[in-house]
């Protein structure tokens, strides 16, 4: 499974932060390595210098083999809570969509 970050323009997409992500990633949703061949993380600033409550946007795309990429977002004032937001819901999609999956 690989993990690939995108950032916007007012996130700076350092290493230290594609490896926060990537191990994140890579740990909460090892059970679904087998069947995710590609996992992207988008990262936004929507309100740019402003700032705000919600102004951090996290999009997770995971690429579950032979099915259309699966999306998921999430908002809120840091990276690390939007990232947790999103992988928490990614990794309850994935579940679905695989147990699914299982039962067919």
């Amino acid at each position: 499974m690989k993990v690939q970050l995108n950032t916007d323009k007012n996130i700076q997409g350092t290493e230290n932060l594609e490896k926060f992500v990537s191990e994140k990633l890579t740990h909460s949703l090892k059970h679904f390595a087998n069947k995710v061949t590609r996992i992207e993380v988008h990262l936004s600033d929507q309100n740019a210098n402003k700032g705000g409550a919600d102004d951090i946007q996290c999009k997770i795309e995971a690429r579950v083999e032979g099915m259309q990429p699966v999306i998921v977002q999430s908002r809120s004032g840091s990276k690390e809570k939007a990232l947790d937001e999103a992988t928490d819901k990614m990794k309850a999609t994935l579940t679905t969509i695989i147990g699914k999956m299982r039962n067919k």
